[in-house]
């Protein structure tokens, strides 16, 4: 958001917000606020008209139920219809009814993958400008200094393969942990769950970590695995680039059109498939140190401003001028 308001100056934007977040809107930006709330009353309160504005924009899928706006809608990924059995039976019913009602009434339709409108083309016969997303503003190379303080605080091992993110039945951890272990080697959970009874036994668990830590955790790492059985995008394995970590990742729905050259990408979910492309990548400094430049010029490649250029130019060709 904060890259979109240089290009749409003069016109006025304001976010939606819960009231807990307004501390986290850039300037330039005037909030309106919303109660803090989960679940299906979130979801109700998404669906509330904004009066007063000429387009609104969902970031995730949501728009209001009622028109009275240009309505733009970005989808991430359609997991909740190609992989409902991710969610709960109760939870998959009412994203996707949400989704449903985005991809039918929505005035634009923006992916950020065309992974994702390939499969926005499949389910509405509708088409979506592609969109893609950035590292985060906190992705760079860390200093020294700062993977010394991050190897102490979480007493890393010397070697170790890292996978970052949310330990839930779409990311493939338990395999990751079966191939590290064939290989005699660490492996390392950060991320929701990473410490609770989901993860897999002789892991090491961090639970969640400040995203200041995230440069130096990447950059520690001897790699950093990423398997999933879908993505819509895929930003930690991006962002794992841009920090100069060395990424092998799943050759599933986005991520071979995201990460690009930067990571060893693997087309199956088999242990020794994985065993092999970890062997490789901790077993030859040369093959490693590529891949880690390859990385960083594969997400150097990526920014915001040119997703808020793009976004900005999405509005117009919808009608809707300053």
């Amino acid at each position: 958001m904060k890259a979109l308001v240089p290009e749409l100056r003069p016109a006025g934007l304001c976010a939606v917000v819960q009231g807990d977040s307004v501390g986290e809107l850039p300037a330039g930006v005037r909030p309106r606020r919303r109660p803090v709330a989960a679940g299906v009353t979130r979801a109700l309160l998404g669906a509330v008209p904004v009066p007063g504005v000429d387009l609104f924009h969902g970031l995730d899928v949501d728009i209001p139920w009622r028109a009275g706006a240009v309505r733009v809608s970005t989808v991430h990924d359609l997991s909740v219809l190609d992989v409902p059995w991710v969610s709960g039976r109760m939870r998959a019913r009412g994203e996707s009814a949400l989704v449903r009602h985005a991809l039918r009434n929505a005035d634009v339709l923006l992916a950020v993958s065309d992974f994702t409108a390939e499969r926005i083309r499949a389910v509405s016969g509708r088409a979506a400008t592609v969109i893609g997303l950035a590292p985060a503003s906190w992705a760079v190379p860390p200093d020294p200094a700062q993977v010394e303080r991050v190897r102490r605080r979480y007493r890393l091992p010397s070697r170790f393969v890292l996978q970052v993110g949310t330990v839930d039945p779409r990311k493939a951890v338990g395999l990751v942990a079966e191939a590290t272990a064939s290989l005699d080697v660490p492996c390392v959970l950060a991320g929701a769950g990473s410490t609770g009874p989901g993860a897999p036994a002789g892991v090491i668990g961090l639970g969640y970590v400040p995203v200041a830590d995230l440069p130096a955790l990447y950059a520690s790492a001897t790699v950093t695995a990423y398997a999933s059985r879908y993505e819509g995008y895929g930003l930690p394995p991006v962002e794992a680039m841009a920090c100069g970590g060395a990424v092998v990742a799943s050759a599933v729905g986005a991520l071979p059109d995201v990460v690009g050259r930067g990571a060893v990408l693997v087309d199956a979910l088999r242990v020794q498939d994985w065993s092999a492309a970890l062997r490789t990548v901790m077993s030859e400094p040369q093959a490693r140190a590529e891949l880690v430049e390859g990385g960083m010029a594969a997400a150097a490649e990526l920014s915001w401003a040119r997703t808020a250029r793009l976004t900005a130019h999405a509005y117009r060709d919808a009608g809707v001028n300053w």
